[in-house]
């Protein structure tokens, strides 16, 4: 089996500042810690590096980083942090990027920001720099911004977005599931048919404090294969995010690999499309 990992993070507080960062989250997570944690059972396995949201000013320093213990953590494509709302500054963040040859796409990261958004001019004009670049965008929003998303796919129709974590549907608790609401899978729908958006399988764990039941989660994967697709789909972990609980659980991300895998097979969804083909399709990585 090979899979790429379409969405690992990864950080060292000791390189670069985090102000997000408490509890079992703030300690380094680099390659030694992913290396440690790799995944049993696959024939190969690369990964995609997503931004990890470091203190503003500090995203090329970020990805200084990233490519100094790439190799070592098997990262081959990155996708790297900028704010496509600053007009020239942006055009000069992005063309600073450019020097760096894994960077494939960038995340503003939209769940910091007010609903509506995303339709802002500003914004919009950053993303029409960033397609033209022909790099992608990653698409992390709450579920209430998910129609923010679908905006923007219709404004910028050359620019590919993948939705990171489905939007983040609220999945309740392994005591108390929840059933994909009715506005989520609205959207999601609206979404899915402008045919450059992609999903990510992703983040689920951390939206339930890393403890899940393959139950809980199989809804929500049946609803975005509906609409998205097979072809539209790919597997990440969102690691070591979604590797917590009240501590870092070394194995939750094989566990969560395991989850989808096993979804995939009863499904009837093709393994080496989901968790290969498609990441390498939509990041544009040979």
């Amino acid at each position: 089996m090979r899979v790429v990992d379409s969405h690992l993070h990864l950080w060292d507080p000791a390189a670069l500042d985090y102000a997000w960062l408490e509890g079992p989250l703030a300690h380094t997570f680099s390659d030694i810690e992913i290396v440690d944690d790799a995944l049993d059972d696959v024939d190969e396995e690369v990964s995609i590096f997503v931004q990890a949201d470091p203190v503003e000013g500090q995203s090329l320093a970020e990805m200084r980083w990233v490519d100094s213990i790439a190799l070592q953590s098997g990262v081959v494509a990155a996708v790297a942090g900028a704010r496509l709302d600053r007009g020239a500054e942006t055009e000069q963040h992005l063309d600073a990027l450019s020097a760096h040859e894994r960077v494939v796409g960038v995340r503003h990261l939209l769940q910091a920001e007010a609903d509506g958004f995303a339709r802002g001019a500003a914004f919009i004009d950053g993303a029409r720099a960033v397609a033209s670049r022909g790099w992608t965008f990653d698409a992390c929003v709450r579920s209430s911004q998910l129609s923010d998303v679908t905006a923007l796919a219709a404004a910028v129709p050359d620019l590919p977005i993948v939705l990171d974590h489905l939007g983040k549907p609220a999945i309740g608790t392994v005591q108390t599931p929840l059933r994909p609401g009715a506005e989520w899978l609205r959207d999601l729908a609206d979404l899915a048919r402008h045919p450059q958006a992609y999903c990510k399988l992703s983040g689920l764990p951390a939206e339930t404090q890393g403890e899940w039941t393959d139950a809980q989660v199989a809804p929500f994967f049946d609803a975005a294969l509906e609409v998205f697709g097979p072809e539209r789909l790919m597997w990440g972990s969102d690691w070591p995010v979604s590797a917590v609980t009240h501590e870092f659980v070394q194995g939750n991300r094989q566990r969560w690999l395991d989850t989808v895998r096993a979804w995939a097979e009863t499904r009837g969804v093709d393994a080496d499309r989901l968790f290969w083909e498609n990441a390498l399709a939509f990041y544009g990585i040979r």
